[in-house]
């Protein structure tokens, strides 16, 4: 007898219903009714970020953020207020941990009290029952973050799935001062008055948010997954104009190719992407610089991720766009190559991309599409990275190469669309995610 497809929400509510018998079965495995067992330890001299794969499993990076700045008008934090992250976790396993950050924090980070649980939908701050986890930092439920410092929890036994949300919960009761933020979330987070951190329904959280706030990583314990990708960009990488709560990032789309298709690696993708972020250059002023270039940024937010395997190098476009402008193309490889000898160091494996059209974008001039030019043909002889993904072909208008095609472009003539995005994706050769370092610099 034919039945009609599930609605989208009833889907999800299926899904969910389905996590949570998986996660009632393991809880009473591991820790027995009420789950607040800690997880398998984490040694102070773990090595994170190694290309060996696991025997038996290893904690995996599942989703990450890059610390991009110290939000506006924060000079005291949010004393009294619960922030409720939401994420999509891209690793199934039995148990998380979590990492905060104070890095652009000019006093020290009082958190209270912070949560984990599973949302029961893409788009609520409710969790789903018996999903809600107190977490710890060295045994105590409450942590202080020195400025500049980052802080990871101590592990809680929880069943989680592949391409299901998380909720990250963090009450500070203080001031606290500068909040260090990622501003283009393109994710609905959630904001309370008072300590909120195990609310499960979520009614509290009427105040919506589009940012994530001092959460910076989620890892997973997991047997499934062989190793995380680390996708080190700008603003493209971030997800600029995509559709908000859709998870339309190419790293998003990736991440769904790497779960689906047989023959690729089981890899998480962990998306590092910063807006206006440069190779070369931060933003000017006093330490802690906002937006950190990526030579400066890179052993925080590429080889200090768990299980890291490779990286998806794309960087360079705002080097020659944003002031003091980068006219010389050797200036913008010299940068790339340092950064692929540093993944190198640690036996990582670097693809990387073409820079992507930006004609037709605000300001734009020649002699930038030449220094695009120059760029681009020495990344696609092979002589930078150990493989390349032509992003620049596959966005191109063929008709006039300087452009993003129409259908590609989300309307500045330098972002694409959910489209643009998704193609890019499907650009990537999974083949080639895989292998050890090979290029000679």
């Amino acid at each position: 007898m034919n039945r009609p497809p599930l609605s989208r929400g009833t889907a999800y509510a299926v899904l969910a219903a389905l996590a949570a018998v998986v996660i009632i079965v393991s809880t009473a495995i591991f820790v027995g009714v009420g789950g607040h067992g800690r997880g398998p330890a984490s040694s102070p001299h773990e090595t994170r970020g190694t290309a060996a794969p696991a025997a038996s499993g290893e904690w995996v990076g599942s989703w990450s953020t890059a610390p991009a700045a110290a939000e506006s008008n924060t000079l005291r934090g949010f004393p009294g207020m619960s922030l409720r992250n939401v994420v999509r976790n891209g690793v199934s396993g039995t148990s998380v941990r979590i990492q905060l950050s104070n890095l652009f924090g000019t006093r020290p980070l009082p958190v209270g009290h912070a949560s984990l649980a599973v949302a029961t939908a893409h788009d609520t701050p409710a969790a789903v029952p018996g999903t809600m986890r107190r977490l710890t930092f060295g045994g105590n439920p409450a942590a202080t973050i020195a400025p500049g410092q980052s802080l990871l929890s101590d592990p809680v036994q929880l069943a989680v799935s592949a391409g299901s949300d998380l909720l990250v919960t963090t009450y500070t009761e203080a001031p606290s001062g500068p909040v260090t933020y990622q501003p283009q979330a393109r994710q609905t987070s959630y904001a309370a008055r008072g300590d909120r951190t195990e609310d499960v329904q979520g009614g509290g959280y009427t105040t919506k948010v589009p940012y994530w706030r001092y959460l910076t990583a989620v890892d997973v314990w997991s047997q499934e997954a062989r190793g995380a990708v680390v996708a080190f960009g700008d603003s493209i990488t971030a997800g600029v104009n995509s559709t908000v709560d859709a998870n339309h990032r190419w790293p998003d789309f990736l991440a769904a190719r790497l779960r689906s298709e047989p023959d690729a690696p089981r890899y998480s993708v962990l998306n590092e992407g910063i807006s206006g972020n440069r190779i070369l250059l931060g933003n000017s002023g006093p330490p802690p610089v906002n937006n950190p270039s990526g030579l400066e940024r890179f052993d925080r937010d590429v080889l200090s991720r768990s299980g890291v395997r490779v990286v998806v190098m794309m960087l360079g476009v705002n080097d020659i766009l944003r002031r003091p402008q980068v006219d010389d193309p050797q200036r913008i490889l010299k940068g790339l190559r340092t950064l692929v000898e540093r993944a190198h160091a640690r036996g990582l494996r670097v693809v990387g991309s073409t820079l992507t059209p930006f004609g037709g974008h605000a300001g734009t001039v020649e002699r930038q599409e030449t220094t695009r030019q120059g760029v681009n043909e020495v990344i696609r002889s092979g002589r930078v990275f150990d493989a390349v993904v032509d992003f620049d072909r596959v966005l191109r208008d063929p008709r006039d190469p300087e452009r993003l095609l129409p259908g590609y472009d989300s309307g500045d003539g330098l972002h694409p669309n959910d489209a643009g995005y998704r193609a890019m994706a499907d650009a990537v050769d999974v083949g080639a995610l895989r292998g050890a370092a090979v290029t000679p610099l």
